[in-house]
């Protein structure tokens, strides 16, 4: 039979909702809170999800929205509450959840949901491309997320200025709604029909950089931009240069004008450093979740390089770096040195780092890379770090200082 996940705070309702439907001979998973449900979820695959809306650590609203965003909503899932309101009902079901039950779920309307959601499920269902909404635990993302989405209530046409390391796919997609068409009008140069306008009605165009664009392919991007209201489309294109450059690219000045209206300069992943770990673990699962690699896992050391290294390319190589760990690590675990292996290493001049700034600052945004590096390598060990080093203990305690490094007590521990 199928496998359930049940996720409810209260252990009763667990029980009692495990207990019937093992009765009808499924695999049940229970879950007590986000946290646990994320975990069985990744772990589990389950073909049917019973998720209650109040819990104490993420509202179940949030999680499906989450797991949306990071192309996880790849099986039904029923909404429970005790006290859920129209609003909160409507809201789950435009995110994707399949009904809505009342607690307390009589027994008849609980079978006949997951009867009716086991029904639904269908072979080989490929997850959405990930968007902002995937790391809601990123404060940086999370407020990207909500400036994009405000822009894009009001506009329908949003220009990205971007540079190395650009995030403008990612943001790109996350405006696009679950389940409609995605157009890269920088993939063709002949004419642009209605016809293809009209299969991607309601869906979302885009254009990764303005400058490549062919004279054909503006007037395609003019042919479309006239008719976005028509087709419920938008618009998101990107560019690094400014408008007079690419008026010397071919453009018109007058297009140029209506694309430059609403823009934004969304972070680059060199600026956002702390939060590549975050991408590049959802990356993989998504990779994972699509079958378009064997499962794996990032370890602590491998994120941590890959935190370091420098990502000129933005979210569209690390997204390949990733898939490449993915497919070339013969381990479950993909380990540092498969990083270094398998992407080579990174040279002291490519680690991103200021070289425009006074040699004394640049000095310590290295010293606070290298000791967190090695912080992170050796687990906090404080001997093996001042080893490393050659920095007496005392010494090496006042430099982590200056450098606003968090020693704490468990540090000291693994050091003495």
């Amino acid at each position: 039979m199928a496998k359930i996940l049940i996720v409810d705070d209260e252990v009763g309702i667990r029980e009692l909702l495990s207990e019937i439907l093992r009765d009808e001979g499924h695999d049940i998973v229970l879950a007590e809170n986000a946290a646990a449900a994320r975990a069985a979820r990744n772990a589990a695959r389950p073909d049917l999800v019973l998720l209650d809306i109040w819990m104490p650590d993420t509202d179940g609203v949030s999680l499906l929205k989450e797991w949306s965003a990071n192309g996880q909503l790849t099986m039904p899932v029923v909404m429970m509450s005790g006290h859920g309101t129209i609003d909160t009902a409507v809201e789950a079901t435009r995110i994707g959840a399949m009904e809505f039950l009342e607690k307390p779920i009589a027994l008849q309307k609980l079978l006949a949901a997951v009867k009716r959601g086991l029904a639904r499920i269908k072979p080989a269902n490929a997850p959405s491309p990930l968007g902002l909404g995937a790391f809601s635990r990123s404060v940086p993302l999370r407020d990207l997320k909500k400036r994009l989405e405000q822009m894009a209530d009001k506009s329908r046409v949003i220009l990205l200025r971007v540079g190395p390391g650009s995030l403008a796919e990612l943001c790109a997609r996350s405006l696009q709604r679950v389940g409609t068409p995605w157009l890269d009008l920088s993939l063709s140069s002949q004419p642009l029909e209605l016809a293809t306008l009209e299969g991607a009605r309601n869906g979302l165009l885009y254009v990764p950089e303005l400058i490549y664009l062919s004279r054909p392919q503006q007037k395609n991007l003019v042919f479309a931009m006239d008719r976005l209201e028509r087709h419920g489309q938008s618009l998101v294109v990107a560019t690094e240069h400014r408008p007079e450059e690419l008026v010397e690219h071919g453009w018109d000045e007058r297009v140029l004008a209506r694309l430059f209206e609403v823009s934004l300069a969304p972070p680059s992943l060199g600026e956002i450093r702390d939060e590549i770990p975050e991408i590049a673990s959802q990356i993989l699962l998504h990779y994972v979740e699509a079958s378009e690699v064997p499962a794996r896992r990032l370890s602590s050391a491998a994120l941590n390089a890959l935190r370091n290294r420098a990502w000129p390319g933005g979210y569209g190589e690390l997204k390949a770096a990733v898939k490449s760990l993915a497919l070339g690590t013969l381990e479950e675990e993909i380990g540092m040195d498969d990083v270094a292996h398998l992407l080579g290493k990174t040279p002291s001049s490519a680690l991103g780092l200021p070289l425009d700034l006074p040699l004394r600052e640049a000095r310590e945004i290295f010293e606070r890379l290298y000791f967190e590096h090695h912080l992170q390598l050796d687990g906090g060990n404080m001997t093996r770090l001042a080893e490393k080093t050659g920095l007496e203990r005392t010494h090496l305690y006042r430099k982590l200082k200056q450098l606003g490094i968090s020693v704490g007590k468990r540090h000291d521990e693994h050091g003495s």
